[in-house]
C-alpha cells in the first residue's frame, strides 16, 4: 500500500528553510517519494493555519518512514529545525474501493 507524507509548515527563516528544501527533495526522491502538492494554493477549513503544505506519495509506509530516518533527510532536516514550525504525519493510503 502506498503512503502519503503530509507536512504543514510555517517558515520562520526562509534562507535556512531553502537549504532544507534543497536537500530534502533528493532524499525524498531517493526513497521513491513523488510530490503531489508543494506550497500551492490552499484553504484552511479547520485547525491551525500554516502557510506551506506538502504532500508526497511513497511506495509504502515503510519507505516513507525510512526516508525520514535516512542520513540524507536528517542532514536536510537540520536546516529546518529552528527555521520552521512543522507538523508531519505519514498516512497509509486506503485501498481503492472495489465494486
Amino acid at each position: 500500500m502506498t503512503a502519503l507524507w503530509i507536512a504543514h509548515v510555517t517558515v520562520t527563516d526562509p534562507e535556512a528553510y531553502g537549504r532544507y528544501a534543497q536537500g530534502a527533495g533528493p532524499a525524498i526522491a531517493a526513497h521513491g517519494g513523488v510530490f503531489l502538492a508543494r506550497a500551492g494554493r490552499y484553504h484552511v477549513l479547520e485547525g491551525a493555519d500554516r502557510a506551506r503544505h506538502v504532500v508526497a506519495r511513497f511506495p509504502s509506509l515503510d519507505a516513507a518512514v525510512a526516508c525520514y530516518h535516512s542520513s540524507e533527510y536528517q542532514a536536510a532536516l537540520a536546516h529546518a529545525k529552528g527555521a520552521s514550525e512543522r507538523d508531519l504525519v505519514i498516512v497509509e493510503e486506503a485501498a481503492p474501493a472495489t465494486e
